[in-house]
């Protein structure tokens, strides 16, 4: 009986079948890591550090002013009334609360006492809220807005 070469014996695929399937998995994890972007990482970091004054001051503003919005998605649409001071048109700026890919940043045009313009989809998920003037002197941050809210007022 003539003895069978190495490749036609189970044990050697066996053994070598565990570090082959390590190597697929960290080719998969780098390119994985390599093809999406971290959201929640900005490139500047220092200076968004220290605007947080500015934009804390606007949100002041707003509150001494006795600015407030109430807010609500009728019919594919998002409807602003704001008490108080009525600027020509605002802002809004719909921020994700991970991915900065998916923000949206809208102006709204007066329409019947109040602002409004199309919402475009919204991916599910945690939004932040921010409504402002053409200026930028006041802004009314709401926090937490989801996605689903379409059909209801904040």
């Amino acid at each position: 009986m003539s003895p069978t070469p190495w490749y036609r014996e189970p044990w050697p695929w066996l053994l070598m079948s565990g570090p082959a399937a390590v190597l697929v998995a960290g080719a998969v994890t780098t390119w994985i890591a390599f093809a999406s972007a971290d959201g929640l990482v900005v490139d500047d970091y220092y200076k968004q550090g220290l605007s947080i004054n500015r934009r804390l001051a606007r949100e002041e503003v707003a509150r001494s002013m006795g600015l407030s919005a109430l807010v609500s998605f009728p019919d594919g649409k998002i409807r602003v009334e704001l008490n108080g001071q009525a600027p020509e048109a605002i802002f809004v700026h719909l921020a994700h609360a991970t991915r900065a890919g998916h923000d949206q940043r809208l102006r709204l045009a007066p329409a019947g006492g109040a602002y409004e313009a199309a919402l475009p989809p919204l991916v599910p998920g945690r939004w932040t809220m921010v409504i402002e003037d053409p200026r930028g002197s006041w802004r009314i941050v709401k926090e937490g807005v989801e996605a689903r809210l379409k059909e209801e007022a904040l």
